[in-house]
């Protein structure tokens, strides 16, 4: 899934959900017509949602015996949608699934399994995705989901800005980036900074700790291990920029337009994804429009790439389809080289195959080679169900220690206390399985 839309995903609580809603299911049939055509249902989200459509008509071009009907659903309602339809038996055949969300769908048993299928594939294989994108779509040793589209996040930054403090291209280690951060801070002034850390954003503190070394949990995924020296100095490093008065302790709803700070100059970095690459480019002003672009992140200690977060979203067949030989037909069609490149064209979201950015210039070309370049060097979240409830803590108790003074250990012992007891219930289930013969 994009990694910004794991706030938006209106988690909630399910159990309250499932048991009001279980009634309220949209029955939607799916079969052989009356001139024996298999019936397709396809769940898309969001903006994808609304325009996968207009890839269908090669499909059936190429499939007469078979149609596709396509449902648009929301983000914010997709995750209560998506478990509605699994208790009430009204899943679609194939849909378009967050990648946080393939651990939760594939542990309540609603997903079919894909390694068999991919294994007597002609069209892909795991080796022509983005290897840190593809482990998002593998739980205990299962493939679950093919990559659709991927997302990560690199720095947009003001390349006028960078280069009045002396610097003609980001620096690639912690370092070099803090005293770059300094640089723009002294020419700006104090009313301006040099880079917007949303505080109630989750991904920076979790991608720099994965930059760090933090394995985020411990190594079965049953405790949080956010309190170890790995997180805890990306952690400290993170609360610096604050500090240190090089990001304002400011969120989303504090600042009413990021776009059009960015090109006045009140703050001169971002960490943010491919989703904004197009919004850039029609909200700044015209005169910024030559003065911006992209980076990978920097590293804490290497003159490489830091790693960033593997996001994005996946196509998924559901385990009770009754028609998985179509299912996966249109599963293979949509992930090929030239559809994933027609959908880019369509929505801005990266391609997941490597050959659909190395037939364009996606790969090369000055705004998108920043991610590239990062998704070559990307990491998962750990792949247990409570993941996005484990992120909303980790914005709760960054924020204690942004704004309310909280020491980084106290903020890290609470969100490990929280952690461990979402994965309560994960310790229950492993522990009974090692139990028996």
């Amino acid at each position: 899934m994009r990694a910004d839309r794991l706030r938006r995903s209106a988690f909630g609580s399910r159990a309250v959900w499932l048991l009001l809603s279980a009634t309220a299911v949209l029955s939607c049939s799916s079969g052989r017509g009356a001139d024996d055509v298999t019936t397709l249902r396809f769940w898309g989200m969001g903006r994808e949602g609304e325009v996968v459509a207009e890839l269908m008509a090669g499909f059936h071009r190429e499939n007469p015996d078979i149609r596709v009907r396509v449902q648009q659903i929301p983000w914010t309602a997709a995750h209560e949608k998506l478990l509605t339809g699994f208790v009430g038996g009204a899943m679609p055949d194939v849909a378009q699934l967050g990648n946080t969300w393939i651990a939760e769908f594939a542990a309540i048993n609603a997903l079919e399994p894909l390694d068999a299928w991919i294994a007597r594939s002609a069209e892909l294989s795991a080796g022509e995705y983005f290897d840190g994108i593809w482990s998002t779509n593998v739980v205990s040793d299962t493939v679950w989901g093919v990559p659709w589209y991927v997302d990560t996040r690199v720095i947009f930054y003001r390349t006028d800005l960078l280069s009045q403090a002396g610097y003609d291209s980001m620096p690639r280690t912690w370092d070099g980036w803090v005293a770059a951060m300094h640089a723009v801070k002294r020419i700006a002034g104090p009313d301006r900074y040099a880079i917007f850390l949303p505080t109630n954003e989750w991904a920076q503190p979790a991608l720099l700790g994965l930059q760090n070394g933090s394995t985020l949990l411990n190594a079965d995924g049953t405790r949080g291990a956010f309190s170890e020296p790995s997180f805890r100095e990306a952690f400290e490093f993170y609360l610096s920029l604050y500090r240190d008065g090089l990001a304002p302790p400011m969120g989303h709803y504090d600042v009413a337009n990021p776009y059009q700070e960015f090109g006045r100059g009140f703050f001169a970095m971002w960490i943010t994804g491919p989703w904004n690459l197009g919004e850039f480019q029609r909200r700044l002003p015209a005169e910024t429009q030559g003065s911006w672009s992209t980076a990978p992140m920097p590293g804490p200690d290497r003159a490489e790439n830091g790693v960033s977060l593997a996001g994005g979203a996946s196509l998924v067949m559901y385990r009770d389809t009754d028609h998985p030989e179509a299912a996966w037909k249109l599963i293979e069609y949509l992930s090929r080289p030239e559809q994933q490149q027609r959908f880019y064209e369509l929505t801005g979201s990266l391609p997941a195959r490597t050959a659909a950015w190395e037939g364009s210039d996606l790969a090369t070309a000055p705004l998108t080679r920043a991610f590239w370049e990062q998704l070559q060097h990307v990491e998962p979240l750990p792949a247990v169900p409570e993941i996005e409830s484990i992120m909303s803590r980790l914005i709760e108790h960054s924020e204690a220690s942004i704004r309310g003074g909280t020491s980084a250990a106290d903020a890290l012992a609470a969100l490990d206390r929280d952690t461990d007891r979402m994965l309560e219930k994960r310790r229950w289930m492993l522990g009974r399985a090692r139990e028996r013969p």
